[in-house]
């Protein structure tokens, strides 16, 4: 995991840790409730993300092709809606939303 940084490291190391336990009740359960609290973390961790980038953008300037790459894999544009917190899945909810507008429009 060359240049990977340390704290993604060490989140992979504790799901590898599940793994390892050995017993399957105590697996199973220690990763329920790993799961259960997920969505909280996942929410933080998008929420600290798009704070984040508007850093980038308002505190150092940086354009939105610059923040694009320094996320990794997304557009210009996915940077900006995530610099304003617009989600994968309010996309295509919006997306869903728009097409079925659409079709009915065309019925």
């Amino acid at each position: 995991m060359a240049d990977v940084p340390e704290e993604v490291k060490r989140l992979v190391e504790a799901i590898d840790a599940f793994e390892a336990i050995e017993d399957p009740a105590a697996r199973t359960s220690a990763i329920s409730e790993a799961l259960r609290q997920w969505p909280g973390y996942h929410t933080r961790l998008r929420q600290l993300r798009e704070a984040s980038v508007r850093a980038l953008r308002e505190e150092q300037s940086k354009t939105w092709p610059e923040i694009a790459m320094i996320i990794g894999d997304v557009t210009p544009e996915r940077a900006q809606q995530i610099s304003k917190g617009v989600t994968t899945a309010q996309k295509a909810k919006a997306k869903k939303k728009a097409d079925a507008e659409k079709k009915t429009a065309e019925e």
